[in-house]
């Protein structure tokens, strides 16, 4: 099985807020700032609609049965329908299981929102049976189908009441958690031009979701105490052997 475990950067989309509110002449970030002061108006959050939402990284954790591979999608420079397009690819190319943690009600309906206003095709990623007839009872889009694992959305019963944060839950189990940035930074670090620092983040999120899902696989019995271990021995292992700054931190941090 080709697991890919998957997390999602977002910015305000400033053009769709100039297209839609009439906002030409303001800057981005006073774009951006009309933007959270129209939602707040509306909703008493500045957390703006998914459709709203523009892609800055995507970044994954991809195991298969000899290699673990951790890294975000494109480049710095990549653009949000390349970032986009590359992810659908992936699934049309290796149809991977899908982990997210909040991917149900997040990530994906951003992603499909995304691939709409940038013109992108995803075959595989939307068949419920109609091209393979095995997608029909089990496929991407079906919420309790196994192709897709929302693992907050499986743990608190399919049921908003019981969510809980990753980075608390990853805490919790021992692993790191959030580490020097928060989805609420992700914004002033784009405008500060530190697109690097957000697609560090972010793959330090997906290694805490990956690990988080280990951890449910113990829970669930589809893998035993030894099984667990050996498996985060080998992901330390990987880690170490990619020697990057932010994946260092991250194992320097993981104290279980």
């Amino acid at each position: 099985m080709t697991l890919f475990v998957f997390d999602i950067e977002t910015v305000p989309d400033v053009a769709a807020g100039r297209k839609l509110h009439g906002l030409d002449g303001l800057s981005d970030y006073e774009v951006a700032e009309a933007m959270f002061q129209l939602r707040r108006q509306k909703t008493g959050s500045d957390f703006l609609p998914h459709h709203l939402q523009r892609v800055v990284a995507i970044s994954a954790v991809l195991r298969t049965r000899d290699q673990l591979k951790v890294w975000s999608l494109g480049n710095p420079d990549s653009d949000e329908k390349e970032l986009v397009t590359r992810f659908f690819d992936g699934i049309e190319r290796y149809t991977p299981t899908l982990v997210s943690w909040n991917g149900g009600g997040f990530d994906l309906p951003v992603l499909h929102y995304r691939g709409l206003v940038n013109g992108v095709s995803a075959g595989r990623y939307w068949d419920q049976g109609e091209d393979d007839p095995s997608f029909k009872w089990n496929n991407y889009i079906s919420r309790y189908h196994a192709r897709h694992t929302d693992l907050m959305d499986l743990m608190a019963m399919y049921t908003g009441r019981a969510n809980a944060p990753l980075d608390e839950i990853a805490a919790l189990c021992g692993f790191p958690g959030k580490m020097g940035m928060s989805g609420a930074k992700v914004w002033d670090a784009y405008q500060a031009g530190q697109i690097g620092a957000i697609r560090d983040y972010c793959e330090t999120d997906v290694l805490n979701t990956y690990l988080v899902y280990q951890r449910f696989e113990l829970l669930r019995g589809r893998i035993n105490g030894e099984a667990y271990a050996a498996e985060c021995a080998f992901v330390r292992a990987a880690l170490k052997a990619d020697n990057k700054p932010h994946l260092n931190e991250f194992l320097n941090n993981w104290s279980e």
